[in-house]
């Protein structure tokens, strides 16, 4: 039993660590691209903490396996570097019973994983769903930031405002340049430039909201000829567009898990089974993560660390390429992702009982000679 609790809290830690360190490396670079859409207006930044939030089970779901395989390879590649393990090892510490050991942990992170991936992850996506939502009902004046410039609609528009009311209400020393794009080619014709002491936002009964600019000039040409018109106003409006967000979110990742228990939808199911699939993915990687961890002292405990990640890369990529197959209808809904967990459960399986095997067919081979002489 207090092998067993170290063991437990050697793999607990590492893998704690590990995670934490991939979690904050995937949501830096998330936060960095939800941030940008931020700056150039695409989003409100007072929702930026709240959708990482609710992201957060989403990438948890995926981080846990993968820091539990990596946590079995550090923490068992240092034990056998220390030559702690060939001391278990003469008490009676087989590779099964080590495997016996890592399970009961691993079963811990399966549940974590399992109550993620079915539970919380969809709330999170659907949350994220609905801010979106609320999103796509801004404009481009709800999203300005006062000192700034702002690029929209692919880059053919640039806004800047010098100051902003405290209720968004009204605008100071208004920038708007605008690229004209000609409806018979397609391309661009010239640049429109407008520029106000001050703006408002208007809303129309159709629902639409223009930018009342009001004592300020329009100035419309080609750049590099000197044509350009300049046109005063006193009042002018435009017609404020809406961003478009893109997350990369599907409709069916924010379905409750009992909503896809009863559909029929091939999709649905698909998603089905990619839920149930992460928990069983726990206990797969802990299968081909102990038979890799086990190294020799003068090799390092790094010499298998990267054969170990290109496997399971591997095993995840696969899964991922027969869940777009099953979405397709390319394979059969009952095999499903289930028969790639099978071979990779055989080969951990392989590797886990391939040193009793061999030396049952070398020992075998020298009765075999014996008797022969």
């Amino acid at each position: 039993m207090i092998v067993f609790r170290y063991l437990s809290r050697e793999l607990l830690v590492t893998m704690s660590a590990v995670s934490a360190v991939l979690l904050v490396i995937i949501m830096s670079g998330r936060f960095i691209k939800y941030l940008a859409q931020a700056a150039q207006g695409l989003l409100d930044p007072g929702v930026l903490l709240l959708i990482m939030g609710f992201r957060l089970p989403g990438f948890l779901q995926l981080i846990l396996p993968l820091g539990l395989f990596l946590g079995i390879l550090l923490a068992y590649g240092r034990l056998y570097l220390e030559s702690e393990m060939t001391v278990l090892s003469a008490t009676g510490m087989s590779q099964r019973r080590l495997l016996v050991y890592s399970l009961a942990p691993a079963a811990l992170v399966a549940g974590v994983v399992g109550w993620l991936s079915l539970g919380l992850a969809p709330q999170g996506i659907a949350e994220v769903d609905r801010i979106l939502n609320q999103q796509d009902s801004l404009t481009e004046f709800d999203t300005l930031v006062p000192g700034r410039f702002q690029t929209l609609r692919g880059g053919s528009r640039v806004t800047y405002t010098r100051e902003l009311s405290a209720d968004r209400s009204e605008l100071g020393g208004v920038f708007i340049s605008e690229t004209n794009v000609s409806r018979q080619t397609g391309k661009e014709s010239g640049l429109s430039v407008l520029v106000a002491e001050s703006g408002r936002q208007e809303v129309q009964p159709d629902g639409s909201r223009y930018l009342i600019l009001e004592n300020g000039y329009r100035y419309d040409g080609s750049p590099g000829q000197a044509d350009y018109r300049a046109i005063q106003y006193d009042t002018y409006g435009v017609l404020l567009p809406k961003p478009e967000v893109s997350m990369e979110l599907s409709e069916r990742e924010a379905l409750p898990t009992r909503e896809l228990l009863g559909s029929d939808n091939i999709r649905h199911r698909t998603e089905l089974q990619w839920r149930f699939s992460l928990p069983l993915l726990v206990f797969v990687v802990t299968v081909l993560a102990v038979p890799l961890a086990k190294v020799n002292p003068r090799q390092g405990r790094f010499l298998k660390l990267l054969p170990a990640i290109l496997l399971y890369m591997t095993y995840l990529a696969l899964l991922i390429a027969v869940r777009g197959a099953l979405d397709k209808g390319r394979i059969p809904m009952a095999l499903g992702l289930w028969w790639v967990h099978g071979l990779f459960l055989a080969i951990g399986l392989l590797m886990l009982y391939w040193e009793p095997i061999r030396l049952r067919m070398k020992k075998g081979s020298a009765q075999r000679e014996v008797a022969r002489g």
